[in-house]
């Protein structure tokens, strides 16, 4: 079957594009402002990434009318948990703006990514319904899908929105129907990177240097690895299940923590046993007391962690690479949406309204 085509917005290091492409679409055109995000992307995917802002770019897409998909993740600081929250930030009209480019290119299918709480808070009703008004103004069937990464091949529980529309619906009912066959079963964080060895070492050289120290007061909560045990944002991994969320702050005291006889020795981990001390009312330790087998997560694992291929790889200095790890969208999630929206634009998604007979013929990759 003949590739479809598409452009990319606001690609970043190239998370979703590494999924579209193994989708197969052909990505015709990518944008990004970040420049260390942009050579990422060059070495790695091609020289048909522009670096600079999409605003002033949105003229010069007239060749591209047409094109079977634009997809892409808007910044996502204004809307996001961890950031100001903020409707009125900057970053946060970009949504519009890729609203326009759609407008311009009046593609077959379009795909926006965000944080969730775009997707769901009261506080940002009327952004999400001016993107719906735009969209079917312009002729598409929209619809909004809340995602979980670790649904689909990501060791990682990362929450994300998608804004999916088509100028021509080919499928029957919902696309969240559908999603049964985009499923993929994923590793745990211990399958992914126990691998690569210790941090420091021939594999795994990239080491944090953040320090590690123990909160005068922690916030407990049920599991050990919730609350706050340690001084700074960066809570400990269970090697045995799913990441939290990798956010783009990583590098300093937000970068996640590894246990390394946990992970490499199979011991019990030392935040389980903490965190019991403390349940049980003990004493918090001093903040010098925690033990140095406890270290920041390392580049190289968020880069797997991620789901980027092993062999990509990226450019600019270690606090700009974790930006860039951060804030893509995770390869094999981006492939599961971009497969679905190939069945869709193939008519290749059927569902029984009836729910006698429920048919999915998802596209093999």
């Amino acid at each position: 079957m003949q590739n479809k085509t598409a452009i990319s917005l606001f690609c970043g290091a190239g998370g979703m594009d590494v999924g579209f492409k193994k989708a197969g679409f052909e990505v015709l055109w990518a944008n990004d402002f970040d420049s260390d995000a942009c050579a990422t992307y060059r070495e790695n995917l091609g020289s048909h990434v522009v670096c600079g802002d999409i605003n002033g770019l949105i003229s010069d897409l007239d060749d591209f009318q047409g094109v079977d998909c634009v997809f892409g993740g808007p910044p996502c600081q204004g809307f996001s948990v961890a950031g100001r929250m903020d409707p009125a930030d900057e970053r946060s009209k970009l949504v519009m703006s890729f609203m326009e480019v759609v407008e311009k290119v009046q593609p077959s299918s379009f795909v926006m990514e965000n944080v969730k709480s775009l997707g769901v808070l009261d506080k940002f009703k009327l952004v999400r319904e001016s993107i719906f008004k735009q969209a079917k103004s312009l002729g598409y069937h929209v619809e909004l899908l809340i995602l979980n990464s670790k649904d689909f091949g990501v060791p990682q529980s990362r929450e994300r929105m998608f804004i999916v529309g088509f100028k021509s619906k080919k499928y029957v009912g919902s696309l969240s129907d559908f999603l049964g066959g985009f499923y993929r079963k994923s590793p745990v964080v211990r399958d992914v990177i126990a691998r690569l060895g210790p941090a420091g070492s021939e594999n795994n050289p990239k080491t944090v240097k953040a320090r590690i120290s123990l909160a005068k007061n922690p916030v407990l909560r049920k599991s050990p690895y919730a609350g706050m045990l340690f001084n700074g944002q960066g809570r400990p991994v269970d090697p045995d299940c799913y990441s939290s969320t990798l956010h783009a702050s990583m590098g300093g005291n937000r970068t996640p923590i590894i246990d390394e006889k946990q992970l490499y020795e199979g011991a019990e981990g030392w935040v389980i046993k903490y965190h019991q001390h403390l349940m049980e009312g003990g004493a918090p330790f001093e903040k010098d007391e925690a033990p140095n087998f406890l270290r920041r997560m390392t580049v190289d694992e968020a880069h797997l962690l991620q789901t980027f291929p092993e062999n990509f790889h990226f450019a600019g200095k270690q606090s700009s690479v974790f930006r860039q790890i951060g804030n893509a969208v995770p390869c094999n999630l981006a492939q599961s949406v971009a497969e679905m929206v190939m069945d869709a634009l193939n008519g290749n998604l059927r569902l029984n309204l009836n729910r006698d007979e429920v048919q999915t013929l998802p596209l093999a990759i």
